[in-house]
């Protein structure tokens, strides 16, 4: 006989594969582009709108998150989730068959739409589908994808470029995403759960419309444009207007985007800045340092995308260090500042890079770099998280997100203003003093860098060091902001830490697009989190001295827990592959509740049910399972929608698969 549970796991594994599938496109897209753009530049022209290539996905996926999240509560996720996979595929098949920048980045920002409803929308199903007891195992996979997609990203960006064509950096995307479109079509079930929302629609719309006139201001200010000129002004004086009516809209909005009493806890604000500027520091680099290493060095993409990874290494390991010290020890604030002051020393041995600086010299900038912003990464999220109201949790968590996702816009976008100025002062100054070659222009090695290799070999190294120098004063001005993001650092308050937010998350510390979960689904995934790592840790041996059950083994009171959690008869096939052991391995323990009276055995001795007395047994073990779970969620303070939170994850999480003693 097959089990409901036997026909649910397989297909619950698909989804989930589908899900992160579907996740991995999106948060691959924000990295794999990097290493790809100096051969993107080369082929289509225009160096000068490189920037927006990251910057136009980027600030797509983060405006349009927030509302992916409302639809897909209110309308159903399953539906919303096809449609973000579409218009992902459309954009990426766009950028892919792009004939100027314009179009790449215009397609780019199609692309970013859907990259946004997959990221939010994939974390949210897996609650939909996913039992709560066996939830905590799936979070880490999620979290896997953003630390392999953060790794990876570049290098396989590079490896297309070199063995493809910098087109396959989209086009890889069809056949991952049709496969992803397919499972979820046949396999995903639509949820009749719906949750009505008064959608901000124009809070949404006010805040992206404002960023997006800012991230042009500083893109066009001082290059394309002069300051001064009516286009800068009118940029300026838009954003504004905009801003300004922006605050008029989240007053009065019932469920307001970014409520504006978060601006009032100094924790958001500083973290908000911080955050910004991690963003800020870290797209920035990514962006212009394969251009350095592809260009300046002359290595190829695929070992450009290679030099990169000690960059996210060092990102990955000290996000995770920093998660794991804080959930142990309580305290987060020395974190940041650490973070930001090894982030702010890596930036300026950056900006001290030439075209002889060695492979190894540059590995260990890099390395440096990425170790202080992951110091930062995880931390930041934390700080809000746990001087955010219960109320305000949901919100607070997506809103620290949103900013270092626009900081990312905003690092791409100034720092390529940055280095377009530069370039042309240098270009120019080398025109003034140097006699080329009949028919070559400057402007053709700024519009095509490959031109370089084809220069005679004095006047390639006099362009070679004008784009050292160029991406040189790229580190070098991001470095006082990242030293502002320290000062910053020592105001932030620290606060007794509430344990559900000490369950750290490395999805949400590395990625660049909220979950957009409620305040309630926010304590939940703490709750689960560390509700599962003490069930690991001789929990069930805890349990029954507290149910006054000194007699029965731990593996005892856990079979007790099981089948009070199952109902009814249960396989004894299936509550051994529960407690992960053999049939033979886990009889002595069943025939330990049996003698106590607690179970009995069917007459073919085949299945397990619970007793009278092991009922009654089991709603004790419950009392005090919910009694220690309350206790996890205590320093919210009292609310009515906590109590029945721990009364509904509970009977769920007692007994679960993965906790067996």
């Amino acid at each position: 006989m097959t089990t409901e549970h036997d026909q649910r796991q397989p297909r619950v594994v698909l989804i989930i594969i589908a899900l992160m599938l579907g996740m991995l496109l999106a948060s691959l897209d924000q990295t794999i582009v990097s290493t790809a753009l100096p051969t993107i530049v080369s082929d289509l022209g225009g160096l000068e709108q490189l920037s927006w290539v990251v910057t136009g996905y980027l600030l797509a996926s983060t405006v349009s998150t927030p509302l992916w999240g409302k639809l897909g509560d209110q309308y159903g996720r399953k539906h919303l989730f096809l449609a973000a996979i579409v218009i992902f595929l459309i954009g990426s098949v766009l950028c892919g068959l792009s004939q100027n920048m314009t179009q790449l980045i215009l397609f780019r920002a199609i692309q970013g739409l859907g990259g946004g409803g997959l990221m939010v929308l994939a974390q949210a199903i897996v609650g939909d589908v996913v039992p709560v007891r066996e939830r905590g195992r799936y979070q880490g996979w999620f979290g896997a994808v953003f630390a392999v997609s953060s790794i990876t990203g570049p290098l396989l960006g590079g490896l297309f470029v070199d063995h493809l064509s910098w087109h396959w950096v989209f086009f890889i995307n069809l056949p991952l995403g049709a496969l992803a479109l397919f499972v979820i079509a046949a396999v995903l079930p639509g949820s009749a759960n719906r949750t009505k929302h008064k959608i901000d629609y124009a809070g949404i719309v006010l805040l992206g419309a404002a960023t997006s006139c800012l991230v042009l201001m500083t893109t066009w200010g001082g290059t394309t444009y002069p300051w001064s000129s009516p286009v800068i002004i009118g940029l300026i004086a838009a954003a504004l207007a905009m801003l300004a009516a922006w605050v008029v809209v989240e007053k009065r909005a019932a469920e307001p985007v970014m409520p504006l009493r978060l601006f009032r806890l100094r924790a958001f604000n500083m973290s908000s800045i911080i955050g910004f500027v991690v963003g800020f520091g870290m797209f920035g680099a990514m962006t212009y340092l394969p251009l350095f290493m592809q260009i300046v060095h002359g290595v190829s993409p695929t070992a450009s995308g290679l030099h990169l990874l000690p960059m996210m290494v060092g990102v990955l390991g000290t996000s995770i260090l920093s998660g794991q010290l804080i959930a142990k020890t309580g305290h987060y604030r020395m974190y940041p500042i650490l973070g930001t002051a090894i982030a702010t020393v890596g930036m300026f041995l950056l900006s001290l890079l030439d075209e002889h600086s060695s492979t190894l010299t540059m590995s260990l900038y890099l390395f440096v770099l990425g170790a202080g912003l992951g110091l930062v990464m995880q931390v930041l999220v934390i700080i809000v998280q746990n001087a955010a109201p219960y109320r305000d949790l949901g919100v607070a968590t997506s809103g620290a997100t949103f900013f270092r996702s626009i900081g990312s816009s905003f690092g791409v976008a100034i720092l390529g203003s940055v280095f377009t100025a530069r370039l042309n002062d240098d270009i120019a100054e080398l025109a003034g003093r140097t006699t080329f070659p009949p028919g070559f222009t400057p402007a053709a090695v700024q519009s095509d860098p490959t031109t370089l290799q084809r220069l005679p070999p004095e006047l390639a190294a006099d362009f070679l060091h004008v784009y050292a120098d160029s991406i040189a004063r790229v580190f070098l001005v991001a470095t006082p902001v990242l030293f502002v993001a320290f000062l910053l650092t020592w105001f932030i308050p620290e606060q007794p830490l509430k344990q559900t937010v000490g369950a750290s998350d490395l999805g949400e510390g590395l990625g660049t697009a909220s979950a957009e979960r409620s305040s309630l689904e926010e304590v939940e995934r703490g709750l689960v989190q560390l509700a599962h790592a003490d069930l690991r840790r001789d929990y069930y041996r805890r349990l029954g001295q507290l149910a006054g059950l000194e007699e029965l083994s731990p593996q005892g009171v856990w079979i007790v827990a099981r089948l009070g959690a199952h109902g009814g008869w249960m396989r004894a096939t299936e509550l051994a592959e529960r407690g992960q052991v053999s049939r033979a391995e886990g009889r002595p323990y069943v025939d330990q509740t049996v003698a106590a009276g607690l179970v009995r055995r069917s007459t073919d001795g085949n299945s397990l049910r619970l007793t009278p007395e092991g009922e009654r047994i089991h709603e004790r073990l419950l009392l005090h399972h919910r009694a220690g779970l309350r206790l996890l969620v205590a320093d919210w303070g009292p609310d009515p929608e906590l109590n029945a939170l721990v009364d509904r994850v509970s009977p769920q999480l007692l007994g679960s698969k993965t906790d067996a003693p």
